[in-house]
C-alpha cells in the first residue's frame, strides 16, 4: 500500500497535471486587434466590436483550440455563457447594436461571436457572423 502511494505521488500525479495543463495551446498575440476596444464595448452596443471582427476572422486558426482562459484574458468575461452537454460551455460576444441593448436585454441571435470550448477548456468551434463586403 505505501509503495502504491509513493507511486502516485512521483508518478501518476505528475503526469495527471501536466496532462490537465498541457490540453490547447497559449493564445498568440492577434496583430491589430484593439482588446481594449473590445472590451469597452458590452452586448457591442457601440458598435466598436464589428469594426474588430476581419482581425479575428484573419487569427480564426490562432483562436481555434486556444486555452479558453486564455480567450478571457483577450475579449473578456462574455456578454452570455451557455452550458452545452456535459462540461461544454458557449461564450457569446455581441459585436453589433441589436435587441440585446435594449434596457430588458433579450437575446440577440444575428451578429454574435460564439465559441465553444470542451472538457479540456479549449476551443472547439469558432463561429464569427457573416460579414457584407
Amino acid at each position: 500500500m505505501k509503495l502504491l502511494t509513493l507511486c502516485f505521488h512521483r508518478l501518476l500525479l505528475p503526469a495527471t497535471l501536466f496532462a490537465l495543463t498541457s490540453c490547447g495551446h497559449a493564445l498568440p498575440s492577434l496583430p491589430g486587434f484593439d482588446a481594449a476596444a473590445w472590451k469597452a464595448d458590452p452586448y457591442g452596443c457601440r458598435g466598436q466590436r464589428a469594426t474588430l471582427l476581419p482581425i479575428l476572422e484573419k487569427h480564426r486558426t490562432e483562436i481555434f483550440e486556444a486555452r479558453i482562459n486564455d480567450i478571457t484574458k483577450l475579449l473578456g468575461h462574455p456578454d452570455e455563457e451557455e452550458l452545452g452537454e456535459q462540461s461544454d460551455k458557449v461564450y457569446i460576444y455581441y459585436v453589433a447594436p441589436g435587441t440585446q441593448c435594449a434596457p430588458s436585454h433579450p437575446r440577440a441571435a444575428p451578429n454574435r461571436v460564439m465559441l465553444r470550448s470542451g472538457a479540456t477548456g479549449t476551443v472547439t468551434e469558432v463561429i464569427l457572423p457573416v460579414q457584407n463586403k
